[in-house]
């Protein structure tokens, strides 16, 4: 009699556990699927910014899955925001007037400085004038001893013409007819020249600031002109080579997709991007 109400209760139990566990696994499996995706993509400039609020944002809201899309360019991510498969999408410059078709919107997030560094290799080398930029990047000056550096060949990391860094590195200090160095190494991607430059001896490039402060590269940083590049001179305009960090997205967004972009855009927004070397856009 005992042991027929020990082996009843024991699989009573076993029974509500089993319930009570298939229940769990049923609300786990509800859960994800009650889940909302956001898209995120755009150009491989801006993808640290647009990653690091959408991390943010998920951990605040479980129910938002996001799917970050491989980095491109700007003119990409925009045409990708027009055709529905990215809901937001990171550029490195304003619409062009072929681009804005009324379909779409525009608005800067953020300032990121583009910082000129070597590999710790180059040592006794802190500041470049525009002059021994020029030098560089044009390979009249090959040797890093001619600068006050080691007794080394230069190995110049460049970007393509038509990407922002090489941009604005014309802009503010190359000029647009400087030749390039015969042997500088064109990289496509940021990324690619950011881990060429950390691996390859007396290497120098240009790449975001906010990318080093973030994650705490261990380049030389260097001065330009004597200005440094901090995040206090590009607010106060000393430091001039910025690029902008601008968002594209449908205009008719989501509900899911228009609360993304409202905390991107708010103060607390705006506190991951400047603790992570960005200069947050006062235009809210």
């Amino acid at each position: 009699m005992k042991r027929s109400l020990l082996f009843t209760v024991a699989f009573g139990l076993a029974a509500l556990l089993g319930t009570t566990s298939c229940t769990s696994n049923n609300a786990t499996q509800a859960e994800v699927k009650t889940q909302q995706e956001i898209k995120l993509g755009g150009s491989s400039s801006t993808h640290t910014a647009i990653k690091l609020l959408g991390e943010a944002y998920a951990i605040q809201n479980q129910n938002v899955k996001f799917t970050f899309l491989p980095k491109g360019q700007s003119g990409s991510g925009i045409a990708g925001v027009k055709q529905g498969l990215r809901d937001v999408a990171g550029v490195s410059r304003k619409l062009k007037l072929d681009e804005d078709d009324g379909s779409i919107n525009y608005k800067q997030l953020a300032t990121d400085g583009l910082v000129v560094a070597t590999h710790p290799s180059v040592k006794g080398i802190s500041n470049l004038t525009t002059q021994q930029l020029k030098a560089i990047y044009s390979g009249a000056v090959t040797n890093w001893q001619e600068l006050g550096g080691p007794n080394e060949e230069i190995i110049v990391l460049d970007r393509p013409e038509d990407e922002s860094a090489k941009r604005l590195l014309r802009k503010h200090y190359l000029g647009k007819e400087l030749k390039n160095a015969p042997k500088a190494a064109i990289m496509r991607y940021e990324p690619e020249l950011i881990n060429a430059l950390q691996n390859t001896p007396y290497s120098i490039g240009t790449f975001s600031l906010a990318y080093t402060i973030s994650n705490k590269l261990p380049v030389n940083r260097l001065s330009l002109n004597n200005i440094e590049p901090t995040q206090a001179n590009i607010k106060s305009g000393k430091y001039s080579m910025v690029r902008s960090i601008g968002v594209v997205w449908n205009k008719k967004p989501s509900e899911i997709t228009q609360k993304y972009l409202d905390f991107a855009f708010s103060k607390k927004g705006a506190e991951i991007l400047n603790n992570s070397g960005f200069v947050p856009s006062t235009d809210k």
